[in-house]
């Protein structure tokens, strides 16, 4: 690598094993590396779900091993303004919002790329499943899938721009996951080992609806049934989410001597919210008709070359653990700057308002909104 070719780079270091692996890639590629702990939750520091604390020593002894300066910044603040009020709003309207995209748009891809921008950082990079390539002949960035499908990250980062991406790198989006491991293993890293954590950025590993409980209040109302039956008592709407089948509490309408297998035993699932009269809409089986969608509308659309697709076919996912499903956006939708409007191919489940539709052409990620409303599923699934 000649000189002009080496970087500083601000890395994002987490504690887990992605960024780790990250920081040692980019310090064999002969650049400055220099991390960064990100703080971005303080309110239940002594609570035993709050692994910052622990992450932090584990994010140390990384740097350590690697020979690399580690500063801790805490974005505590910023991070309660920007993402948790507005999650906490959309979850009181009803909605069920996607906190980690907004982590990555608000937090780590502007509060943390502007802290390292003042240390004297060319690039950031973080340890994301997600790949960035210039395309030549536009002069664009384009964000990419990372190359391990089952861990690509994309989704998280559809609303990443031009600026953001010129000046970000996500060396471990070219790895398997299992390289990722073997890597750390291979220069010994103490956190080779540690599992990958799971849900949502702040809440960590703890109940979630006991954490709600802390900033929502109760709204108790019926549960009913497509029929308008009420099989049930619902805690407050925004407990609640699309799809949902544990933790509904509804027993007892089981016909007694009712056959086993039969209609009666089949599970339910949240059908729909109606905040207006505070009901909680509940259906039998997995494929009933009000848990499958057609089409959907986004809001809030942000797409990272900037500028609207073309009206045309397009891979789309509604949610982050699902395959992109084929869709179409219409010609009256394209171009349209502030709503989004796809319409699939095969019928999509459980569409959640609140959640990202992002829209992907192959392995390309072209951006997407939020979700706003659905529309039933007219064909036959």
């Amino acid at each position: 690598m000649s000189m002009s070719e080496k970087k500083r780079v601000v890395v994002g270091l987490s504690g887990g094993v992605d960024s780790a692996v990250t920081a040692h890639l980019l310090k064999q590629q002969g650049h400055e590396v220099v991390a960064i702990f990100m703080k971005n939750w303080e309110d239940d520091d002594d609570s035993e779900y709050c692994s910052s604390n622990i992450d932090f020593v584990d994010a140390a002894s990384v740097a350590d091993v690697l020979g690399i300066e580690i500063e801790h910044v805490n974005f505590a603040a910023d991070y309660k303004d920007r993402v948790f009020a507005e999650f906490l709003r959309e979850y009181q309207a009803g909605r069920t919002p996607n906190p980690d995209v907004l982590c990555n748009a608000e937090i780590k891809f502007k509060a943390f790329l502007d802290h390292a921008m003042r240390l004297g950082a060319e690039q950031i990079a973080t340890g994301h499943y997600a790949r960035v390539r210039l395309n030549e002949s536009t002069g664009r960035h384009e964000l990419l899938k990372g190359l391990d499908v089952t861990k690509d990250q994309s989704y998280f980062l559809h609303r990443l721009n031009q600026q953001q991406l010129s000046r970000t790198l996500f060396p471990v989006g070219e790895l398997r996951k299992t390289e990722v491991r073997r890597i750390a293993d291979e220069i010994g890293l103490p956190n080779a080992r540690k599992k990958d954590s799971t849900g949502i950025c702040f809440i960590g590993e703890r109940p979630f609806r006991e954490f709600l409980n802390r900033y929502i209040s109760k709204a108790p109302g019926p549960i009913r049934d497509d029929r308008g039956r009420v099989v049930g008592e619902h805690q407050g709407l925004s407990f609640y989410t699309l799809g949902q089948r544990q933790g509904l509490g509804i027993g007892g309408i089981k016909e007694k001597g009712a056959a086993r297998g039969g209609g009666e035993h089949a599970p339910w699932f949240v059908a729909r919210k109606d905040m207006a009269s505070n009901t909680l809409w509940v259906v039998q089986g997995h494929e009933h008709p009000w848990l499958l969608s057609g089409s959907l509308l986004a809001d809030d659309l942000s797409w990272v070359s900037g500028n609207a697709p073309a009206p045309g076919q397009y891979g789309a996912k509604a949610r982050y653990r699902q395959a992109d499903a084929s869709c179409s956006l219409p010609e009256t939708a394209a171009g349209a700057q502030t709503e989004l409007r796809l319409d699939f191919e095969q019928a999509q489940w459980a569409v959640t308002p609140g959640q990202s539709a992002v829209l992907y052409d192959g392995d390309v990620c072209l951006g997407g909104g939020v979700i706003a409303s659905a529309s039933p599923w007219a064909g036959t699934a």
